[in-house]
């Protein structure tokens, strides 16, 4: 059986019974009650732009029981965008257990996610950190972001099973779930 990187159709799949704002509103409950600080939080870099992928990823994320930390969805952000915002992300990269960069075409051109990502890898690599590539090829030898084959890769074996995913990296493959709660 072939390895893939997630797909777009696959994270829908996953969460076809949810609904987009309902999955936000409960995300943004948890980061708000404090309820994260209970349980393992992931930073989710992502483009901020593509939110059907967010949160179809947030919605796989938490029914692994995952939490999952926002930025926009963050209360204590600044309005607009300057160094206090640099300053919140940081904070946020350290305080969450994991940091997985959501690969699109969009995040991976971002400014922000690469700052992001390059911040968590200081914080995080190797044990804490993974990119989930969100692609419909086969695989991707991240032409022009060459960079992001040292990181480990969240991939999976199997067609749309959230639980068939697993993270890779240095020919080691650890289900998802075992990783995130490590």
């Amino acid at each position: 059986m072939g390895e893939y990187f997630l797909s777009k159709e696959q994270l829908d799949y996953v969460c076809k019974d949810s609904n987009t704002a309902t999955i936000l509103n409960e995300a943004r409950e948890v980061r708000e009650n404090g309820i994260a600080s209970q349980g393992v939080t992931v930073f989710l870099s992502h483009k901020h732009d593509e939110v059907a992928v967010l949160a179809n990823a947030i919605c796989m994320l938490k029914s692994l029981g995952i939490f999952v930390y926002v930025d926009w969805m963050d209360e204590g952000m600044p309005k607009e965008t300057c160094g206090e915002t640099a300053q919140r992300i940081k904070q946020k990269i350290k305080e969450c257990r994991k940091f997985i960069l959501l690969a699109t075409e969009g995040a991976i051109a971002s400014k922000w996610c690469n700052w992001e990502l390059g911040f968590g890898d200081a914080q995080k690599y190797p044990e804490h950190i993974a990119i989930m590539p969100i692609t419909d090829k086969r695989r991707d030898n991240f032409s022009g972001s060459e960079y992001l084959q040292i990181y480990p890769v969240i991939k999976t074996s199997f067609e749309y099973i959230a639980s068939g995913c697993y993270v890779e990296f240095e020919d080691k493959k650890i289900p998802l779930v075992d990783w995130l709660k490590r």
